[in-house]
């Protein structure tokens, strides 16, 4: 299980004042202000967030420190992390973070391996889960009932329906 989450994104620069645009990555998209600081990938930044409004998609947000536009720009594409501790349990089997499902083994649905799961991307279109096979370039598979029917966190497996070759 990962040690710390990724709870949002910081996009673009919103205006003059040092706004930021912001994707968060929780159920509860409001949540992410919840949390206390926020922390970079490296750890070595931190961020609180001052003041956060919906916007279209994603949320406008004002960070401590941040005052200007050329300082938000610095920011984009920042991913944001939390302290896996400071997020709710999970107490059900069909619950899990993203984060949880790297490393799993993807197998076909009659249990032929297809490789590990090594990201749950998003690109805007919806979520896809990549797998890298023991050889070759990664798959991409829409992570969607029908393309992922089953995940089995006991036996750190999912079960991948893999696309079809179009020739």
């Amino acid at each position: 299980m990962a040690e710390r989450i990724c709870v949002a994104q910081i996009g673009a620069a919103h205006g003059v004042r040092g706004e930021v645009r912001l994707r968060s990555f929780t159920e509860d998209p409001l949540a992410v202000t919840s949390y206390g600081p926020l922390e970079s990938e490296d750890g070595t930044r931190r961020f609180t967030i001052e003041a956060l409004r919906p916007a279209k998609d994603l949320f406008v947000a004002r960070l401590a420190g941040v005052t200007d536009r050329d300082a938000a720009e610095k920011l984009t594409n920042i991913r944001l992390y939390v302290s896996r501790d400071k997020l709710p349990p999970i107490d059900e089997d069909e619950t899990y973070y993203h984060a949880d499902l790297v490393g799993l083994a993807a197998v076909t649905p009659d249990g032929a391996p297809l490789g590990t799961v090594t990201a749950i991307l998003n690109f805007g279109a919806g979520d896809l889960v990549e797998i890298r096979p023991d050889g070759g370039e990664p798959l991409l598979v829409p992570f969607t009932d029908t393309a992922v029917p089953e995940i089995d966190m006991k036996a750190r497996r999912m079960v991948v329906v893999p696309p079809a070759v179009v020739e």
